[in-house]
C-alpha cells in the first residue's frame, strides 16, 4: 500500500455525504486495501458547522469556507455533494483550476455546464468522476462510458427516478391514490419537502442527457425532448393499464431512428410482462442495446444514501490507484456529435393511451372519433365503464371517464386532434395522454 493517503475535501454533509464519511471511516481498512492507500478526509465544508451530524468527524474538518476547502494544496481530490447548480459550478471550476480531480454526484451541474466543467478539466489535466449522478449504485456511467466502448449503443430505455417508481408501484400495487402515496413517500425520506423535480421528470431528464451524452455524444438541451412528469397521474388510470395488460412507469427513452435521435422522458404504458415494467418500488432499471453486445439490462437501487455513497468511493478508489485519470482524457465524454440531429418531438411515432371524462351523451363518442379521425389518428379500442366517475354536473349531467387506445400515429398529430378535442364541450377535464412502448 502506498504511503501517501489521498486527501479529500467534502462538500456537503448531507445525506449522501454522510454515507461517504460513513463507509470511509468504518470501512476504511478494506476500502484503503482495494485503493492501495488510505483516504484522509482534511475538509468537510457545510453552511452551519453548529448544526447536529450524524456521523463523527475530528475536531477542525468542519467548515463553513468551502473556498478554502477547494483551494487546500495538500488537498488531492473535491467531492462535490453540496447539490444545486451556481454554488456547486463555482466550486467544482475553483477545484479544477487548483489542479484537483473532481467527484460528483450532481446530475443538475453536469446536465446544465457539464461542458465547460470537462473542457477545464481536459486543459488542467485533471479529471471529473461522477457516477454517483445517474441510477445510484448502478454501475451505469463506468458501463456506457467505458465497458461499452466497442460498441455503438443504439437504444437506452430506463426507469431514472425512484421517487417516481416508488409512488407508481404503490398506486398500481395497492390501490391507492397519487396524494397519499406521495405523502408517505416525503415521510419515508423518498420524496424531498418539494418534491416537484422528481414528479415533474425533471431529474429523470437531466439524467438522461447524461447518458444520451456518454453513450451517443450528443448534447441535448432539456428544452429539446418532451417532458412529462406523473402528477397528473390519476389511479384510474394505472387501474385501465392493468386492464389493457400494461403497467405505468416513467420512462426514459433515447434511441436512434433513420439517423436522428429520439428522446423522451413520460409515464408511459409497457406490457406488463417486461422486466421494466415489473421493476418497483425505489429501483431503477437501465436497458441497453448496443450493436455488438445486443440487449444488456442493469437494475438495482437508483438513490438512497449508501447505494449513491458506494458509486462515490467507487469512483475516489479509481482516482486512488489511477484508473479515472488515465481513462478520463480518452473517454471523449463531453465532445459533441453533429451527425446526430433531434427528432423534432411532433415527428416521434407511437401508439398512445387517452383518458377523457366526457358527458354521458349521445354522440360523444363519435364527436371524439371524427376529431381522431380528420388528423389520420385510428382507434385499437375503447373502454367505457357504466358506472360513473363523479356525480352529476351543475348542467345535469353525469360525467363518465372514457379511454381510448389509438393505433400508432404521430405527436403532432395528436397535438393537433388534443387542440382541437379541447373545445369539445361534452369533455369536462384535462385529457390525459401518454404513450405506449409495446
Amino acid at each position: 500500500m502506498a504511503d501517501s493517503p489521498l486527501k479529500l475535501s467534502i462538500l456537503g454533509l448531507g445525506t449522501v455525504a454522510s454515507g461517504v464519511v460513513r463507509i470511509l471511516t468504518a470501512e476504511n481498512e478494506p476500502v484503503s486495501r482495494r485503493a492501495g492507500r488510505s483516504f484522509d478526509i482534511r475538509h468537510v465544508a457545510v453552511r452551519d458547522v453548529s448544526k447536529p451530524r450524524d456521523v463523527s468527524l475530528p475536531d477542525g474538518v468542519l467548515t463553513e469556507d468551502w473556498q478554502s476547502a477547494v483551494s487546500d494544496p495538500e488537498v488531492d481530490v473535491v467531492v462535490e455533494l453540496m447539490g444545486g447548480t451556481m454554488t456547486a459550478r463555482d466550486a467544482v471550476l475553483t477545484a479544477i483550476a487548483a489542479g484537483k480531480h473532481v467527484i460528483t454526484a450532481n446530475k443538475a451541474l453536469l446536465a446544465e455546464y457539464g461542458d465547460e466543467v470537462f473542457s477545464a478539466a481536459r486543459e488542467k489535466g485533471v479529471c471529473v468522476a461522477f457516477e454517483a449522478a445517474v441510477a445510484g449504485g448502478i454501475p451505469i456511467i463506468a458501463t456506457v462510458g467505458r465497458l461499452l466502448t466497442g460498441n455503438r449503443i443504439r437504444s437506452i430505455s430506463a426507469i431514472l427516478n425512484g421517487t417516481s417508481n416508488f409512488i407508481l408501484s404503490e398506486m398500481a400495487g395497492k390501490r391507492r391514490p397519487y396524494d397519499d402515496v406521495l405523502a408517505e413517500a416525503q415521510a419515508l425520506g423518498y420524496a424531498e419537502a418539494d418534491p416537484t423535480m422528481d414528479v415533474d421528470g425533471t431529474d429523470a431528464a437531466q439524467k438522461l442527457v447524461l447518458l444520451t451524452q456518454l453513450a451517443l455524444g450528443k448534447r441535448v438541451d432539456l428544452s429539446q425532448f418532451i417532458r412529462q412528469g406523473i402528477d397528473t397521474l390519476e389511479l384510474s388510470d394505472m387501474l385501465y393499464a392493468e386492464e389493457l395488460g400494461y403497467r405505468i412507469k416513467l420512462l426514459a427513452v433515447t434511441r436512434v431512428v433513420d439517423g436522428q435521435l429520439e428522446m423522451h422522458v413520460q409515464p408511459t404504458l409497457l406490457r406488463a410482462d417486461r422486466a421494466i415494467a415489473q421493476t418497483d418500488g425505489a429501483l431503477n432499471i437501465v436497458e441497453l442495446e448496443g450493436d455488438a453486445v445486443g440487449q444488456l439490462v442493469l437494475s438495482g437501487a437508483g438513490a438512497g444514501q449508501m447505494p449513491t455513497a458506494s458509486a462515490v468511493v467507487a469512483d475516489l478508489v479509481d482516482v486512488a490507484i489511477g484508473r479515472a485519470q488515465q481513462t478520463f482524457p480518452l473517454l471523449d465524454l463531453w465532445q459533441h456529435d453533429s451527425r446526430l440531429s433531434v427528432l423534432p418531438p411532433e415527428k416521434i411515432e407511437r401508439r398512445y393511451y387517452l383518458r377523457f371524462k366526457v358527458a354521458d351523451k349521445p354522440h360523444v363518442i363519435a364527436d371524439i372519433a371524427d376529431i381522431l379521425g380528420r388528423h389520420e389518428i385510428s382507434l385499437a379500442s375503447i373502454i367505457q365503464h357504466e358506472a360513473p366517475e363523479v356525480d352529476a354536473t351543475e348542467s345535469g349531467d353525469v360525467i363518465v371517464p372514457l379511454v381510448i387506445m389509438t393505433h400508432r400515429t404521430t405527436e403532432g398529430r395528436l397535438r393537433s386532434a388534443e387542440s382541437e378535442l379541447r373545445r369539445l364541450p361534452t369533455i369536462s377535464a384535462a385529457i390525459m395522454r401518454m404513450p405506449v412502448a409495446d
